[in-house]
């Protein structure tokens, strides 16, 4: 292992945001993750969720909030359901260069809190 990652995310607060901030949505988040979510009723739980795999592949290599644009690290899903997390852009140079080669990853939420693991490899 390479490093790992664990963020937390409040789902009230992240809500709060979304909501004041319309466009927060298009900024942190490609378009698949979007379109993902489009008929959820409250997308917001899962949405907390892909923002703590931001935060968390942040942590597993050892950057800070700016080392790379939130949107160079998304989620899409397996066809088994499992999330898979795609790293592209000054994150993906970041992760080549600390020899990198895969990724694993883990998210969970409720009506209050949204988690994410992630391992490098």
């Amino acid at each position: 292992m390479i490093g790992l990652g664990i963020d937390a995310v409040s789902v009230p607060r992240f809500r709060d945001a979304l909501l004041r901030t319309p466009n927060l949505r298009a900024r942190m988040f490609t378009a698949q993750e979007l379109d993902s979510v489009a008929t959820y009723k409250d997308a917001a739980p899962n949405l907390a969720a892909r923002f703590a795999v931001r935060e968390a592949t942040m942590k597993a290599l050892g950057v800070g909030l700016g080392a790379f644009d939130l949107q160079d690290v998304s989620i899409r899903s397996r066809t088994s359901g499992a999330p898979e997390l795609i790293v592209t852009g000054r994150a993906a140079q970041l992760a080549s260069q600390q020899g990198v080669t895969s990724w694993h990853v883990s998210l969970s939420h409720t009506a209050d809190m949204a988690v994410a693991v992630v391992a490098s490899h």
